[in-house]
């Protein structure tokens, strides 16, 4: 875990800032720890003789503290140029039985700081708590990247939708052609008189032509009309007598 003491920094306005320390987790995220807490009211504490200079000096510690934390909630750390952090700092009193006296005698100083985004932590808190702030960054970026594959899975299930039912289409097209080749082809040589039928006629009647109907398309127009396999027989004898 790296980290910089007493690096400057300036906001967007250009203000110049410098936080005590700066811890640079993996995945270039950054935590603001602020140790310029005053234990002066805390060391009177102790020195008192009485316990109504004592009671006075509780105060006065607690009155710093929180003195403290609301000032620095006032400084934005999360807004400076380079700083990859959370909108949150991590107030740092360095000895235990201080921040533990504060507690004991206002049990509601900790949500107190931590609605204005501090956190108050003692030598025996701040590893764990910055632990618990890189994992908190890890599944938050591990929640992201599950949204964004849920997110393009869904964009290929709509576009794969969008192929079948264009396929679809494109299969009922081709059936559709299908249906109107059988029925155009069913004209030409379904039925009596039928098209190739009465187009061979023209020709046993000595139409001028330089092209014949194929067999194929004869010998299917022969099987459903009598009159059509007439007109063939004529045809050949027709071309007979033309050859001759």
């Amino acid at each position: 875990m790296k980290y910089k003491v007493q690096a400057s920094h300036r906001n967007e306005d250009g203000q110049r800032f410098q936080p005590d320390v700066v811890v640079h987790l993996p995945e270039q995220k950054d935590v603001i720890i602020d140790s310029k807490v005053s234990l002066v009211a805390y060391e009177q504490y102790h020195s008192a003789e009485t316990d109504e200079e004592r009671q006075r000096h509780i105060r006065t510690h607690i009155t710093s503290l929180r003195t403290h934390f609301t000032g620095l909630s006032t400084k934005n750390y999360d807004e400076l140029i380079g700083i990859h952090s959370l909108d949150l700092v991590i107030m740092f009193v360095p000895i235990e039985p201080a921040l533990l006296l504060a507690f004991e005698h206002e049990p509601n100083l900790f949500s107190e700081a931590f609605t204005r985004r501090i956190l108050l932590v003692s030598p025996s808190t701040l590893m764990s708590t910055l632990q618990i702030i890189h994992n908190i960054w890890r599944y938050e970026h591990q929640n992201r990247n599950a949204q964004t594959i849920a997110t393009e899975a869904g964009k290929l299930h709509d576009h794969f939708v969008s192929f079948i039912e264009a396929l679809e289409k494109v299969g009922d097209q081709i059936k559709k052609a299908a249906d109107s080749y059988d029925t155009a082809h069913k004209r030409l040589t379904s039925g009596r008189g039928n098209l190739v039928g009465r187009t061979q006629k023209l020709r046993s009647l000595g139409a001028k032509t330089k092209k014949a109907i194929s067999n194929n398309l004869l010998e299917a127009a022969m099987e459903d009309d009598d009159e059509a396999v007439l007109l063939s027989e004529e045809a050949l004898t027709y071309e007979g007598i033309v050859a001759q």
